[in-house]
């Protein structure tokens, strides 16, 4: 069940920053009216639970600000992050009663949240909805491919590359910025995170890091802001081409 401690706020659609990237972006006037009877916003405050796996999940939401990570636990205790939620990320599953993992808020996280049982009815009656639904669940579908490649296949520094590379690419797409020049963003994870993530030691993820910056890849001002100088020459440095795939 949602965290009792987390707090309600109001926020309009026509405001909403994640409108043209969300689960939203395709409805027309009178469809956002019937969202809004169904909607309400959650905030959580960074390392606050969402939902624990097994938990009856009474809803399904966006991720309007923040981020959150989704955890997996083993039968004997060990933790695995199997992925993250970033701004415009769907959280839930229309017709699956419980949740299937950890959902935790890594930053302050503000969710956009539907009333499932009315939600999955307007799925059936809304094209748009159940259309941009499947788009991003089979780009989601693309991304979990192609990180069992990154953890598979590629080195330390290629790893940290593609990481860094995804959240400037959501950040610029996002806030509707050009990817041509440089990209400055807030990295929105600790390096203990990141190592987590990763499959990584906390001393390879800040060696990394360290060598990238030293090599001009990317800037970085303290440990979280970051600026891509040439995205190309960090997508070559993840070992993947323009438009993210893998060099040949």
């Amino acid at each position: 069940m949602l965290n009792e401690r987390s707090l309600a706020i109001s926020q309009e659609c026509g405001d909403c920053p994640i409108r043209h990237k969300a689960v939203c972006a395709r409805c027309e006037t009178d469809e956002l009216e019937r969202l809004e009877e169904i909607k309400y916003y959650r905030k959580f405050e960074a390392g606050q639970t969402v939902i624990w796996s097994g938990d009856r999940m009474d809803f399904v939401g966006s991720v309007v600000s923040g981020i959150a990570t989704l955890t997996q636990t083993m039968e004997d205790g060990r933790t695995q992050m199997v992925g993250l939620l970033l701004p415009s990320d769907f959280v839930g599953r229309p017709g699956r009663s419980s949740a299937a993992y950890d959902v935790v808020a890594t930053t302050d996280l503000v969710m956009c949240c539907f009333r499932k049982a009315p939600f999955e009815d307007m799925m059936t009656r809304t094209p748009h909805i159940a259309e941009r639904l499947l788009e991003m669940t089979l780009d989601e579908l693309d991304a979990a491919r192609e990180w069992m490649l990154v953890l598979g296949r590629k080195t330390a520094r290629e790893k940290i590359a593609s990481l860094l590379s995804i959240i400037a690419r959501r950040d610029a797409s996002l806030h509707l910025r050009r990817s041509d020049g440089p990209i400055v963003f807030d990295l929105p994870l600790t390096r203990e995170a990141m190592a987590d993530y990763l499959g990584l030691t906390l001393e390879t993820v800040s060696r990394q890091i360290s060598a990238l910056r030293k090599d001009g890849v990317i800037a970085l001002e303290g440990k979280r802001h970051v600026t891509i100088p040439d995205m190309e020459r960090l997508l070559e440095e993840a070992g993947d081409d323009a438009d993210g795939g893998m060099l040949a």
